[in-house]
């Protein structure tokens, strides 16, 4: 004959694999935004060529608005400023016009000169991008016949 043998635990629970608390541990994080001010253009202007006028009239400028901008800031009171890498020649001008992103204002057809000038103001806290960037080209009779030649252009975000 089988015997069973029944025993019981009074006022203990045991548990299986150790301490029944919850452990924690802590780590201190560090963090930090430092100032973003990024700008970059899309593509190159096409060949702006001044070859007809208006009899009596001078000759008719060149536009070109197929490049554009885009701007990245977390800044406020933020302004683009634009420049030439040297003088045109005479009598000829090279202008451009920047649309201004949100919350900025456009100065509107600005002359390029080796000086840097305001060409976006109002600038704040803001990430756009294909922002259209429009070139004009124009020359007066006196500027004569003007070979092939280059400016580079430069932007700059900057502190207002």
């Amino acid at each position: 004959m089988k015997k069973l043998v029944l025993f019981i635990a009074v006022g203990s629970i045991i548990f299986a694999g150790g301490n029944a608390f919850a452990q924690t541990a802590t780590q201190t994080v560090t963090f930090q935004v430092t100032a973003i001010d990024e700008i970059s253009v899309s593509g190159n202007p096409g060949a702006l060529i001044v070859n007809s006028a208006t009899a009596g009239s001078q000759p008719t400028a060149a536009t070109d608005a197929t490049t554009s901008y885009s701007i990245t800031t977390n800044g406020s009171s933020k302004k683009i400023t634009g420049d030439i890498d040297s003088a045109m020649p005479a009598n000829t001008t090279l202008a451009v016009t920047l649309t201004a992103p949100t919350g900025g204002s456009s100065a509107g057809q600005v002359t390029l000169t080796a000086s840097a000038a305001d060409l976006v103001t109002g600038i704040s806290t803001l990430a756009e991008s294909g922002i259209t960037i429009s070139y004009n080209f124009s020359a007066t009779t006196a500027a004569g016949v003007v070979a092939s030649d280059t400016r580079t252009a430069t932007l700059t975000l900057t502190d207002s």
